[in-house]
């Protein structure tokens, strides 16, 4: 057959164009199954109350049983220096909360609180959650709330939510009038645990109350431990997520270990009182305690005898770390549900508290103070680009982590979100400090700045300055403030507190005190 030229190179013609025509559909179909679409990480907040960072086995002690705390540090990287900002209120955890919710300093979020009561919905759309929310996130909080605006309005799943202590544990008014007759008690005997009221006995052979005794109430109300409530809510609402495709950002808050520290007699078994050592810094009484705020009449203090016995202590550690072991099994099977989801690979988990615990510290037992051990809380995260076994000493607060999430899930950080993403840390891509200096406050009776290795204690109702080396001293036992040799460490301190201060918007004037150090 004959063609003609032309029909040929039509024909030739057509051919190319079909043949690029199926080239570059195919193409198109391979890149489009080779970059699907990338679905944002889920991210689970675990946040437990008053567990200082000495409280877990793989990061020191050796008395404490906590295998699921000891996973998480070693698949993941843990912040070894982390602090709590302060409070403006003894309930230490109310302004903990608040900051981390709302990403403001600790005076700032003070005043921006008050939005929260007045029922501001503009106000809550500027929390940690309703960012979250607003990029796609489905958002769920089960446990202890203790922040001002009602969890509902800033969660679009809640359940279960926990006051700040267990109402039928604790009447807050029954116990001040008692905490206000303590100093007509004399503590005659070694043998006294706390105060009797606190459904404690005061003898040690009185054995009619029991951490492990359902009967008692506290976070045994309802008939199963809140711990164990909440690791059932977190559980069903990761089961339900299997299906979704939504990343889901949620915040699992336990009430333990903060007292009434209880937990099934299992746990308190594993830790017979002769095998409970006391601590390095331990005293019977701190001796500027009622200068600090830390008074006969502040609750957490008054949990334990003045002075303070050994007894006691161990007692109070004893019903402590059983808490933590029993909180440790129910995070495991939290961790155990993740993995089964098949959500594992593209979660990442942060666990921290709102602050330490003194536990017999410097003969203290609360949170109201300075010292690292009442500031100075765990924090470890994991994820699928986190180092594994990985330990970063950098100075930051435990509030950075409401940063770090936003910037793992490409939420833009807004202005008013004051505190700082430590995810390039956490990854090992910087080591660039977030913070120059750590700042600290406690209502207007304690100022703390902790700079180079160094931290100054400033006690300003009685005109008292202390100074810790905290490489040579972590145990913060040998107050060096009277040493000629560390005058310009303490001048050039001050001189930076009173800075933060002022950035901070704190409202203390320490400008008297100030001008001894000059």
């Amino acid at each position: 057959m004959i063609f003609n030229k032309r029909v040929v190179y039509i024909l030739v013609k057509s051919f190319k164009v079909l043949a690029i025509l199926v080239f570059l559909s195919t193409y198109s179909c391979k890149q489009k199954k080779e970059k699907p679409h990338k679905i944002k990480p889920n991210i689970v907040f675990v946040f437990t109350d008053d567990q200082t960072y000495s409280s877990i086995h793989a990061l020191g002690n050796t008395e404490i049983i906590t295998p699921t705390f000891d996973e998480l540090v070693n698949e993941g990287t843990t912040f070894t220096h982390v602090y709590n900002m302060g409070s403006w209120s003894g309930a230490v955890c109310v302004a903990s909360r608040a900051m981390l919710n709302s990403g403001r300093f600790v005076w700032r979020a003070n005043a921006f609180r008050q939005n929260w009561f007045g029922n501001d919905s503009t106000s809550f759309n500027k929390s940690w959650s309703k960012l979250m929310e607003l990029n796609g996130y489905d958002t769920y909080m089960t446990g202890k709330w203790h922040v001002d605006a009602p969890a509902s309005k800033l969660f679009q799943n809640t359940v279960h939510i926990r006051p700040g202590m267990p109402k039928d544990a604790w009447n807050h008014y029954e116990m001040v009038a008692k905490f206000d007759s303590l100093h007509k008690i004399k503590n005659t005997s070694s043998e006294t645990i706390m105060p009797n009221g606190y459904n404690r006995p005061v003898d040690r052979n009185d054995t009619s109350w029991s951490p492990a005794d359902v009967a008692k109430g506290g976070f045994w109300e309802g008939g199963k431990h809140w711990s164990e409530v909440l690791k059932d809510d977190a559980i069903s609402f990761i089961d339900n997520a299997k299906a979704r495709e939504a990343p889901f950002f949620m915040y699992l808050a336990f009430n333990a270990p903060h007292d009434p520290r209880q937990a099934p007699q299992e746990y308190v078994d594993l830790y017979p009182l002769e095998n409970i050592s006391i601590p390095e810094s331990y005293l019977e009484e701190y001796p500027y305690r009622n200068s600090i705020g830390n008074g006969d009449d502040l609750r957490d203090e008054a949990l334990a005898p003045f002075p303070r016995t050994k007894h006691a202590i161990k007692v109070h550690t004893q019903e402590y770390y059983a808490s933590i072991s029993h909180l440790d099994a129910q995070i495991g099977l939290i961790l155990k549900a993740l993995r089964g989801s098949g959500k594992m690979d593209n979660t990442y988990i942060f666990l921290t508290s709102d602050h330490g615990l003194a536990m017999g510290r410097h003969g203290l037992l609360g949170k109201q103070n300075l010292f690292d051990h009442s500031i100075r809380p765990p924090m470890i995260v994991i994820g699928p680009d986190i180092p594994k076994n990985k330990k970063v000493d950098v100075d930051i607060y435990l509030q950075d982590v409401m940063a770090t999430a936003l910037e793992i899930g490409g939420v833009e950080k807004p202005e008013y979100v004051e505190f700082n993403s430590f995810l390039d840390l956490a990854k090992g891509k910087s080591k660039t400090k977030n913070y120059n200096e750590i700042y600290g406050a406690y209502l207007n009776v304690q100022r703390m700045i902790r700079k180079d290795g160094f931290k100054l204690l400033v006690y300003p109702e009685i005109n008292k300055i202390l100074l810790f080396d905290m490489i040579r001293d972590p145990e913060e036992m040998n107050d060096i403030s009277d040493n000629p040799e560390y005058k310009e460490k303490i001048k050039s301190m001050f001189e930076d507190l009173v800075v933060l201060q002022k950035e901070m918007d704190d409202p203390l004037d320490l400008s008297e005190l100030h001008k001894n150090y000059k």
